[in-house]
């Protein structure tokens, strides 16, 4: 008897589809959080002046400046702390209701932190600003684990560095146009700084409407949700294409070496020898980004152009300058990522971050001696900002999707977080107080080299050829554990040859 076949269905999208939903997903997620850091710096003054005020209305009490500063560093560095938060919770989140679903939930913290923001002057609170960067945190926090996670199981292998990547360069965009936001001649003067701190709001409103549209991650359908006809009708509509065969074949051996296995919590991949040395590279890498004195700048950025010697009144157009240079060498990246490969990028951004920091120092030293050193000053600033736009700042959200199985990668997203987040309140809290950058190069260094010496290449490579090579790291001397324990126990090209007619 023959069966009857049915017709081909053409494609439902194009590649249009996958580059709109990385830009509606990015637009309301990793945007977040470099607007967020950036809207910080313009008005700081004025809620310096604020604080003061709220303090001598309420108890009659003239605040020092040191006190004033105590309290606006704590109102600028809990926004980490809410991160930390954001980035517990984001596993549990995707695996219950999964990428795009959790990208878009997130959003309640957003809009409940807008309105806080945006009333704050008239209820004559400080702590409301306060409460408002928590949850614009923990906004920030689920984002910058969700999102990379989602790109990373959306995109094709041959795409999937530049896909992910797009998030760094995000939120670059986001700094950029969180610094042009908060100019004064828009919403950085002193009458309207709480709509700058609300405006954060925008964003978010344009994803709700926008990313329902799109389709859910191919591999959480399958492995997780074990749907196959979702998934090939997810990556139809991504690929704008009927569904290539290897492509499924790949989805279909890690949905086979996973099979039976419960989503991994974070205490249990400590335990687990098979992701030793990726857990320990996701740890120091993510600890790095943030160590390496980035993003104190953008907390403190007006602080560091007086240290140069940059004048009051020019102090916000230079500032929008070092956005702009991450957000163009976070193209570059983009751009170099799937030629040069993970550990090059990230080898030599965080080994050229090494020269500039110890440089900056020395420049910083002599400013008040020889006149130029404080345009060398200036110049180290961008230098170092390129440096890192150009390999951490893009690489480091890929490598969690790259190395760890669908089972883990919630929970590894969920360690990488939260080593950020800890480490960028730490760094929030000392930079004030710190006058030199020679112990960000020492990080960097170190990271330079550990990032040569031990972390394996993953461009354009399946996940069971990134685990095998991990294999010969974590079971030294034991090569026949890791094809026993993940030989794949399914028949290739089985669900394409079925549900693409």
């Amino acid at each position: 008897m023959i069966a009857k076949l049915q017709p081909i269905r053409p494609p439902q999208g194009s590649p249009l589809t996958l580059v709109l939903m990385v830009a509606s997903a990015s637009i309301g997620g990793t945007l977040q959080y470099g607007y967020n850091l950036a809207i910080m710096n313009a008005p700081t003054t004025f809620i310096q002046t604020f604080i003061n005020e709220t303090f001598l209305e309420r108890w009659d009490v003239q605040l020092e400046e040191y006190q004033v500063t105590l309290v606006w560093t704590i109102i600028v560095s809990i926004f980490s702390l809410g991160g930390f938060a954001g980035a517990l919770i984001a596993g549990p989140m995707t695996i219950r209701f999964g990428r795009k679903k959790c990208l878009l939930l997130n959003n309640i913290f957003l809009m409940t932190a807008a309105l806080l923001a945006l009333t704050s002057r008239t209820a004559r609170s400080f702590e409301m600003i306060m409460i408002s960067r928590v949850l614009v945190g923990i906004n920030a926090g689920i984002s910058m684990n969700v999102q990379p996670m989602y790109f990373g199981e959306s995109a094709p292998k041959h795409l999937r560095g530049a896909v992910s990547l797009s998030s760094a360069v995000f939120t670059a965009f986001g700094v950029v146009l969180g610094q042009v936001v908060g100019l004064r001649e828009i919403l950085g003067s002193e009458p309207c700084w709480q709509y700058l701190l609300a405006s954060n709001a925008i964003p978010g409103l344009i994803q709700l409407l926008t990313l329902p549209w799109f389709p859910e991650s191919p591999r959480y359908l399958l492995i997780d949700r074990g749907d196959k006809e979702a998934c090939i009708n997810a990556l139809r509509r991504l690929r704008g294409c009927e569904v290539q065969s290897s492509e499924l074949d790949e989805i279909l051996q890690e949905q086979a070496e996973t099979k039976g296995m419960r989503a991994s919590h974070p205490w249990e991949l400590f335990t687990d020898r098979s992701v030793r040395w990726q857990l320990i590279s996701v740890m120091i890498i993510s600890s790095a980004m943030q160590l390496c004195g980035n993003d104190s700048i953008y907390f403190y950025a007006s602080y560091v152009f007086k240290e140069a010697g940059i004048s009051d009144d020019k102090i916000q157009y230079a500032t929008v300058g070092t956005g702009t240079c991450e957000f163009t060498a976070c193209i570059m990246c983009n751009l170099l990522v799937e030629r040069k490969g993970r550990r090059f990028m990230l080898a030599g951004g965080f080994t050229l971050m090494t020269f500039w920091a110890v440089v900056f120092t020395i420049a910083l030293s002599f400013e008040h001696h020889i006149t130029w050193m404080s345009y060398l000053s200036m110049a180290c600033v961008y230098t170092y900002i390129l440096s890192f736009g150009m390999g951490p700042a893009g690489v480091t959200g890929i490598l969690p999707t790259e190395i760890f199985n669908q089972a883990a990668r919630p929970a590894a997203y969920m360690i990488a977080g939260s080593m950020m987040w800890l480490n960028l309140f730490v760094v929030g809290m000392i930079f004030p107080f710190l006058y030199c950058f020679v112990p960000f190069a020492a990080i960097c260094l170190l990271s330079a080299l550990y990032v040569g010496l031990f972390l394996p290449e993953t461009k354009g490579k399946s996940l069971s050829v990134i685990m095998h090579e991990f294999h010969r790291l974590n079971f030294k001397g034991q090569e026949n554990h890791f094809e026993a324990q993940t030989k794949p126990q399914y028949q290739l090209g089985e669900v394409c040859l079925s549900t693409a007619l």
